[in-house]
């Protein structure tokens, strides 16, 4: 397992980037979505690039209420339907099930989402992840 990045979503984009360029930070790398009306941007620091932080502007939103700007912590994994199998076993809710062989989601005890990404290629799809419904929100 290895950790990715924490996700938290932003209303200003602009504004947050010079806030975390204030802390060190730079920016790595940009993804705009024109279909998905949505912005990534990735931040780390120099010469730490591994650990990256997430900043999510989906373009007209209007503020962030109940919490809703911290997104996710994401891992590695290296099996995704191994690790969601262990987890489920557990009594864990898988709430986006792997259903494309490459990211699923589940929440901590205390609500806080954690995306599940597998190393290299997407698996081919498997049962029971393929058909599995959403549950709940990630």
């Amino acid at each position: 397992m290895k950790y990715l990045h924490t996700m938290i979503r932003v209303s200003d984009p602009d504004a947050t980037v010079k806030f975390f360029e204030l802390l060190g930070l730079r920016e790595v790398r940009r993804i705009d979505n024109e279909k998905g009306r949505f912005s990534l941007i990735f931040l780390a620091a120099p010469g730490d690039e591994a650990a990256q932080v997430e900043l999510t502007h989906n373009w007209g939103e209007q503020g962030y209420d109940g919490g809703r700007n911290f997104g996710h912590l994401a891992y590695r994994v290296d099996d995704i339907y191994e690790t969601c199998a262990r987890l489920a076993e557990a009594g864990v809710t898988i709430n986006r099930p792997p259903r494309d062989g490459h990211m699923a989601f589940v929440r901590t005890p205390d609500d806080i989402s954690i995306e599940l990404l597998q190393a290299g290629d997407p698996l081919p799809a498997a049962e029971p992840w393929a058909s599995m419904p959403n549950t709940g929100v990630w």
